[in-house]
């Protein structure tokens, strides 16, 4: 996490998975384009990874630990969130748009 925010996401729903919680955040495309399925995502400064992802968000597991010593336990569906998208993304294409054609 570098410590940025890309834009703001709003909670979609949460439900719970065992000792842990699955959220489904709804993020605009600029963030929804560099999600992929096991990549990086931050939300509210914690990085976290993504664990599926459609047009309008992702969703991302949180376990016990996660929801203890962070405050995204206490999230619920309609909450605004900070979200930074992985850099790595966005290095590469920023590469390749520098490539010439």
């Amino acid at each position: 996490v570098q410590g940025h925010v890309d834009a703001a996401g709003r909670i979609r729903f949460v439900a719970p998975e065992g000792d842990g919680r699955r959220l489904w955040v709804d993020a605009p495309e600029a963030v929804v384009r560099y999600c992929h399925e096991k990549g990086s995502i931050a939300v509210d400064g914690v990085s976290l990874t993504i664990a599926a992802y459609d047009d309008d968000g992702f969703e991302v597991a949180l376990i016990p630990h996660t929801l203890a010593a962070t405050t995204l336990g206490r999230l619920d569906a309609g909450d605004e969130v900070n979200l930074e998208a992985d850099v790595l993304g966005k290095v590469v294409e920023r590469l390749l748009a520098a490539r010439p054609s």
